[in-house]
């Protein structure tokens, strides 16, 4: 019997519908916000999305990252219309509701750091960092903060300082936040030859960093790196700051990458896949940290909106009841040994990379990014009925971002989509 393929393709990528609606999108959106993928989503659920013209795609997109419980999650839903039908918002700070000290009680569980913490939830991953570093800097009383090269961090203002890649998230935009330091990812040396020549080891407050760096290309540092950036901070006093913001939540087979380096930091932030794409964030950490701020110096109107939080728990079932980090190890382990034999196959795949199913394979030709090469296989894998994203510094590298509820057929299929994309924008 035959299995019943989840692609389905009926017009040409764009299809009439989604060239309509993007063609009125042209005349009343502005223009920074645009297009990467020239469709319309009608619906979505799991790991497919069906346009306006009735294409169904498989999504390795993932709403960039936020949809590791799926599209629609059945739990997301009925969590977010039972709460939306008792209220929608108060201000956590004004009038407060259980449901956010009770997220804040089963995270604190998770989170891979011990002793006495506390949390505080915000809107964004950008307010996750930007409030990280409050609270590093009200405990520390130090002005500085440490970052690396090919870091994203978000795009606020100190976000957006600590973030890497000029074009197009910073050209033109500055100037920036003052008393932030970059540095080269996964070199301890650096750190040390900054605190000579750049800025006084007893001024910086906070080293912030991604256990799997991601808009470079799903780069994984090494296990001396993390050791030695938490040595580095504990010898100079320095907050330790995880950004979890991507890898969180069971992406790269555990529940936040720190547990794979087995490094406790102060502060972690997290967001994405914490509600599955509704807006919340949050900051974890050691109570001592976490308390610095005077009353009321963190907050906001609409953080830790109600709504938002009962996604968040809803999350967290089904981490806990359908072994979403077991999960990820196993599309992870399908996804790397069909990258690998890519690798073999193609010489333009220069190299695969990331943990669990945080995977990415970055392109070359004659020693150089292929930029225009990956943008080429996204192109072609969309018209084959998959969804796919670059990334990296040079735009040369493809991503997975994949619901990690996807099915073994859905998985082989979309993979296959893939390398018919790899075959047509090669030849």
């Amino acid at each position: 019997m035959a299995t019943t393929r989840a692609i389905d393709i009926k017009t040409e990528i764009p299809g009439p519908r989604s060239r309509e609606i993007l063609d009125r999108k042209a005349r009343v959106i502005a223009e920074p916000l645009s297009i990467y993928l020239p469709i319309v989503i009608e619906e979505a659920h799991g790991a497919t999305i069906t346009d306006v013209d009735g294409n169904t795609f498989i999504d390795f997109t993932g709403g960039v990252g936020c949809l590791n419980v799926g599209h629609s999650n059945p739990r997301v839903v009925e969590a977010a219309k039972e709460q939306i039908e008792r209220f929608t918002h108060t201000d956590f700070t004004i009038i407060p509701y259980e449901n956010y000290i009770e997220l804040a009680e089963r995270l604190l569980e998770l989170v891979p750091i011990g002793g006495e913490k506390r949390a505080a939830f915000f809107n964004s991953g950008a307010e996750a960092v930007e409030n990280a570093v409050k609270f590093a800097r009200s405990y520390t009383r130090r002005p500085a903060v440490i970052a690396f090269d090919g870091g994203f961090h978000g795009r606020t203002l100190l976000a957006l300082s600590l973030t890497s890649k000029t074009h197009p998230y910073k050209a033109g935009l500055g100037p920036f936040a003052p008393e932030v330091y970059r540095v080269a990812f996964d070199d301890l040396d650096e750190i040390e030859k900054a605190f000579k020549t750049r800025v006084a080891a007893e001024e910086v407050a906070a080293i912030v960093f991604e256990p799997v760096q991601g808009e470079s290309g799903f780069i994984v540092p090494s296990q001396e790196f993390v050791e030695g950036v938490r040595e580095i901070c504990d010898t100079h006093g320095i907050v330790m700051v995880a950004d979890e913001v991507q890898t969180g939540f069971c992406r790269t087979g555990k529940v936040f990458a720190m547990e794979h380096f087995g490094v406790e930091p102060d502060l972690m932030t997290i967001a994405k896949s914490i509600a599955a794409g509704i807006p919340l964030s949050g900051v974890v950490g050691r109570a001592q940290i976490m308390d610095a701020p005077g009353d009321s110096a963190v907050g906001g109107t609409y953080v830790g909106n109600p709504v938002a939080i009962a996604a968040a728990h809803a999350v967290l079932d089904t981490i806990a009841e359908d072994r979403l980090a077991d999960r990820a190890l196993e599309v992870g382990d399908t996804i790397r040994s069909r990258m690998e034999s890519w690798r073999e196959r193609f010489d333009s795949v220069a190299e695969v990379r990331g943990l669990g199913a945080m995977l990415a394979i970055e392109l070359r030709q004659n020693g150089e990014p292929a930029a225009e090469l990956a943008t080429a296989v996204a192109d072609a894998a969309a018209r084959h009925g998959l969804l796919i994203l670059k990334a990296g510094i040079h735009g040369n590298c493809i991503r997975v971002l994949v619901p990690l509820v996807i099915g073994d057929s859905e998985l082989d299929e979309a993979l296959g989509a893939w390398e018919e994309a790899l075959e047509e924008a090669s030849a």
